[in-house]
């Protein structure tokens, strides 16, 4: 019996299906598409359900007790970082700015971004530098290898169950968090899009819809 695909799975395949059909069609290889009246799913949107309050997340970090993985669960809050951005990380991507710094990150489609830090996470990650290798990963494996995704993964899930937070904990969760708790704390939308590299305010303002800070549900008077 074949695995059932999560539903954004489900669209995936099935947009791909239609962009082939459409392909097909306009090249003279089919006659009709065929798969012109397919619709899409629209998936359910989880995101609310993927955002740790700021509690959770200060647990999680505060409980981990392995430096250089204390260090990864703090950059991925405090700079918003895709895993993938994290683990190729190297050190010439710092830059001392005064007190704190500032990293230059590849994200999505090769488009980089400059992120600045606060002096106390700087500081956090310069305590990792004990190689003095520009070139170096910031976050190495026993082998001197750059962290890679699956290692990552299993940091965060295994700080989440230090923390008793139950669900399926990803370091995405925490680049959500960057995203919930900044805009809660009032950073322009503008700011927090260029910070997380989205190519579009939209995407950012997801965010506000996943975590209003008022509905119209409060003015309701039932009982």
């Amino acid at each position: 019996m074949a695995k059932e695909l999560a539903p954004i799975s489900v669209g995936r395949t099935l947009a791909a299906v239609r962009s082939l059909m459409r392909f097909a069609t306009r090249s003279g290889h089919l006659a009709k598409n065929v798969a012109a009246d397919l619709n899409l799913p629209r998936p359910e949107n989880c995101l609310a359900e993927r955002i740790l309050g700021e509690e959770d997340v200060r647990r999680i970090i505060a409980l981990e007790t392995e430096p250089r993985d204390r260090v990864l669960l703090l950059l991925l809050y405090t700079a918003g970082l895709r895993v993938s951005e994290a683990c190729n990380l190297r050190w010439r991507n710092l830059r001392a700015r005064g007190d704190a710094g500032q990293l230059t990150v590849c994200g999505k489609g090769g488009k980089t971004r400059a992120v600045l830090l606060p002096g106390e996470m700087w500081k956090d990650l310069l305590s990792l530098d004990s190689a003095g290798n520009p070139d170096g990963p910031v976050f190495r494996s026993r082998s001197g290898k750059p962290l890679d995704r699956s290692r990552v993964l299993r940091i965060v899930q295994e700080a989440a169950q230090r923390a008793g937070i139950a669900g399926g904990v990803s370091p995405h969760w925490l680049r959500h968090a960057h995203a919930t708790h900044s805009l809660e704390r009032g950073a322009p939308i503008h700011l927090v899009q260029a910070t997380l590299g989205h190519a579009s305010v939209a995407t950012t303002s997801r965010y506000l819809h996943a975590r209003p800070s008022q509905s119209s549900a409060q003015f309701i008077q039932a009982r």
